[in-house]
């Protein structure tokens, strides 16, 4: 360590040496006491975080420096990220509105069947369909189906589909297709009316109020094959020339005939391209009649080359 004496100062006169006889140059002489170091920081223990000090500016550091959040970088959202998001919120919005709407339509009882409306009833009464579609009074309309209507329309033969719709706030409307009766069938002193299935749909005494024509023997008599075949054939004719007829007969199922009720006889052969066959009969029977040469048979077996004898 230095001294601690202060500077002293020669006199500005000084002394004269003694070999030249010249005054000796002032000398200024000081001595300065040396700065002590700083101590050295104790080390920190393990583990410890950094001090922070707070600066004026308000930032914080630490004894290692800035802080490690001051050199995070926050970047906006892009605009194209946002727009999906919002995109996607809204859709999620919409699809739970909509299915609260559906849930309530479907279970409302403001939407229950209170009136059954039915339009194509010829062999049943529109009573009898209401008749039978009362156990969906009080049901709400989204909830009745086609398939459930016909399910409870199966007891009345004659109805072979039918569609529905709804007309709120409480109207079911019925639109009925029945069966075609195409021929009359004789079972002891009433005669049935059956489809080209075969299936019963009413009975009558009087063959003269119903223009069909008689399937001789029956499905009884005649077999479920031959019957099969003869009202394929009934129920391809026009409704004109189905009147016109007075009974079907079938040797077999390629031979089945059809007599008019004037006497003529068609021989219509197989069941096979009965479409055909009904529209070159249809065009025959459309020939002015000749009185010099009526005709008696008009064969359509084969519909490309027909013969009238």
């Amino acid at each position: 360590m230095g001294s601690p004496r202060r500077p002293t100062y020669a006199s500005p006169g000084g002394r004269k040496r003694a070999e030249t006889g010249q005054a000796e140059p002032a000398v200024i002489s000081a001595s300065k006491s040396a700065p002590e170091p700083a101590a050295a920081p104790a080390p920190k223990p393990a583990g410890q975080a950094p001090t922070m000090t707070k600066k004026r500016d308000g930032k914080r550091y630490g004894s290692d420096g800035p802080s490690r959040r001051d050199n995070v970088l926050t970047f906006p959202e892009p605009p194209a990220k946002r727009r999906r998001r919002n995109i996607l919120a809204a859709l999620c919005t919409a699809l739970v509105v909509v299915a609260a709407l559906l849930a309530a339509a479907i279970f409302s009882p403001l939407l229950a069947v209170g009136t059954v409306s039915v339009s194509g009833t010829r062999l049943v009464t529109a009573d009898q369909v209401k008749a039978a579609l009362d156990p969906l009074k009080g049901r709400p309309l989204p909830q009745i189906s086609d398939e459930e209507v016909a399910r409870l329309l199966e007891p009345l033969v004659q109805v072979k589909s039918v569609s529905t719709q709804a007309r709120p706030p409480s109207e079911l409307v019925v639109e009925v297709r029945e069966r075609v009766p195409v021929a009359l069938v004789k079972q002891g002193e009433q005669y049935q009316l059956v489809d080209v299935d075969g299936v019963v749909l009413a009975a009558t005494s009087d063959t003269a109020s119903v223009a069909l024509p008689v399937i001789d023997g029956g499905a009884g008599t005649i077999g479920r094959e031959l019957f099969q075949a003869t009202a394929a054939v009934l129920g391809a004719l026009p409704l004109d020339i189905l009147a016109r007829l007075s009974n079907a007969s079938a040797q077999s199922v390629d031979a089945v005939e059809l007599k008019l009720v004037d006497g003529q006889t068609i021989v219509w052969g197989n069941a096979g391209e009965k479409e055909l066959k009904a529209k070159v009969l249809e065009a025959l029977l459309k020939v002015p009649a000749d009185p010099k040469n009526p005709v008696r048979v008009y064969d359509v077996s084969a519909p490309r080359h027909p013969v009238t004898r």
